[in-house]
């Protein structure tokens, strides 16, 4: 409606200009040969527009033939260049729903349409890739190398199929190549670190992390952390040759990581060699308050390897003051306690971890308690059997495998800080133990053991009976003969004399060079000292009384 508006108010003006122009006194004179002629100036004026566009008209008339060949021209081109990015289009989606064989035909299309095309050529590579024509795309990506706006992109995928060959001296190559032409990369500078890392190179380990911090490719935690990693390896690595070079690197990784644990155990080791017991012990205690852990509680009890077990059970409670409510603390005083032979007090950091954190450590440590302190082979046996079942503890581990100490690398895939402390994967949890039970449970002493208690390794084979020789009145009454033994005994006489009295027979008196018999001693039979009757051949002479003595066999 606006628009029908202004063009009404438009030819309403142009009516008044027409009329204010047939009224203005202007003389207009056009001579031409063969006559003149003097029109009104609205005339003229009207004349002159018409002549305007007439000539526009025919000036795009003859512009647009001239330009027809080259635009005819640049229209097929852009139905071609259609046709490309439409191909390309349908390529990349089948290269991501994993329809090699359509990407392929579409890769085909896009490069008869786009000839040149990057993209076009990424969509081939990867086509190959998707169909395992590795020798296709890595001559896809070898075509890339030659332009400038995609050579990093060349650089990319022969390196990731240099890798997939297992091919890592290319894939190194590839890698330096491209964090020379761009030390911006990520993926570049991550390949360096890992290389260069599992040469052990950790001088040029730490120059291309402070490149890639440059880049701002790793945060400041990240940076931070891996730095002191490479610090710590470098002083693992010289520590025996160079103490003075692994204690800076070692001191220097703990300053920028005061939470991580093998900084701090090597820093504390090269102050001990030079006798500087009190800074190592500082460090200690400042990683400590933030990540108690038992590699750091070994270190602290044996800052000075002539301190005597009292003296490390004070440093342990020492430790244990600093950070209280953590369970490390009192396992590391029970570890102490038992080695000072400190029971009770063991007995009570115990019952105090099994509270916090009843783990297989703490099982096992309540077994070793128990047997030194009474000798009590069920309750020991209780604890071994709370131990299977119990949590596990952590662990350094690196790709489910668990080590003994902490490496900077892993050993299966030589990743750099791929080593944590962390609760294996195998058993993570154990059965649902309660603490305070155990807790209870572990904090009743039990009374030790007599001198004469037997050990767990002989209370599974039970000592026979021993015989013993019982005096003439002691003498209980004879029981009833069994079934059994009637059955093997000879038969009676007609004329059974009665059954002699068996008397007691003098001891001799021991020799002076001759040993006293002690307890538990050789068997005394008590038929030896007998003599036997002299006319009597019945059961009364021995023979059928030694054969009563016997054990009797239940199949016989």
């Amino acid at each position: 409606m606006i628009r029908i508006l202004l063009s009404v108010a438009a030819l309403f003006l142009a009516v008044l200009a027409f009329d204010w122009l047939g009224g203005v006194p202007v003389a207009v004179s056009v001579s031409w040969p063969g006559g003149a002629a003097a029109p009104p100036l609205r005339v003229v004026v009207v004349a002159l527009l018409v002549l305007a566009v007439v000539l526009l008209v025919v000036w795009k008339l003859a512009s647009g033939l001239w330009r027809a060949p080259r635009g005819l021209r640049n229209y097929f081109a852009g139905r071609r260049r259609d046709r490309g990015y439409r191909a390309l289009s349908r390529g990349m989606i089948a290269v991501g729903s994993g329809d090699y064989r359509l990407a392929q035909r579409e890769a085909a299309e896009a490069n008869r349409f786009l000839e040149g095309e990057p993209l076009g050529l990424l969509l081939a590579a990867q086509a190959a890739q998707l169909e395992g024509r590795s020798d296709a795309a890595r001559q896809a990506f070898t075509r890339m190398l030659k332009a400038p706006e995609t050579r990093l992109l060349g650089l990319r995928g022969l390196y990731i199929e240099a890798t997939r060959a297992g091919e890592a001296a290319a894939a190194r190559q590839f890698a330096a190549e491209a964090q020379k032409e761009n030390p911006a990369l990520p993926w570049a500078g991550a390949a360096m670190m890992d290389y260069l890392s599992a040469d052990r190179n950790w001088g040029e380990a730490l120059s291309v992390l402070d490149q890639n911090v440059a880049g701002r490719l790793v945060g400041k935690g990240d940076a931070n952390r891996l730095r002191a990693v490479l610090l710590t390896a470098r002083a693992l690595e010289i520590e025996d040759g160079e103490p003075d070079k692994a204690r800076a690197f070692a001191l220097e990784a703990h300053r920028i990581a005061p939470d991580f644990v093998p900084a701090a155990t090597v820093s504390a080791r090269t102050l001990a060699r030079q006798l500087d017991t009190r800074r190592a012990a500082k460090v200690l205690e400042t990683t400590w308050k933030l990540a108690p852990h038992p590699d750091l509680a070994t270190a602290y009890l044996h800052l000075r390897s002539g301190d005597s077990a009292r003296d490390r059970l004070k440093r342990a409670r020492m430790l244990e003051n600093l950070k209280p409510v953590h369970p490390e603390g009192a396992v590391t005083v029970a570890r102490a306690a038992l080695d000072a032979r400190e029971f009770t007090l063991a007995r009570e950091a115990l019952a105090k971890a099994l509270r916090q954190a009843p783990t297989e450590r703490v099982c096992l440590m309540m077994a070793e308690l128990e047997e030194s302190e009474s000798g009590d082979v069920g309750r020991v046996r209780e604890w071994l059997a709370r131990a299977v079942r119990a949590p596990r503890d952590a662990a350094w581990t690196a790709d489910g495998l668990v080590l003994d100490a902490w490496q900077p690398l892993s050993p299966l895939s030589g990743r750099l800080d791929a080593v944590e402390w962390r609760v294996p994967a195998e058993r993570e949890t154990g059965e649902a133990i309660d603490g305070d039970d155990l807790a209870v449970i572990a904090a009743t002493p039990h009374p030790p053991a007599p001198p004469e208690a037997l050990t767990i390794a002989q209370a599974e084979e039970p000592p026979a009976p021993l015989p013993s020789i019982v005096e003439p009145e002691a003498m209980p009454p004879e029981p009833a003969a069994e079934p059994e033994r009637e059955a093997i005994e000879t038969p009676p006489k007609a004329a059974a004399p009665a059954a002699p009295v068996i008397a007691a027979a003098p001891v001799r008196p021991a020799a002076a060079d001759e040993p006293p018999l002690a307890a538990g001693g050789p068997t005394i039979d008590p038929l030896a000292v007998l003599p036997p009757p002299p006319d009597d051949p019945g059961p009364a002479n021995g023979k059928g009384l030694a054969r009563s003595l016997e054990p009797q066999s239940p199949f016989s």
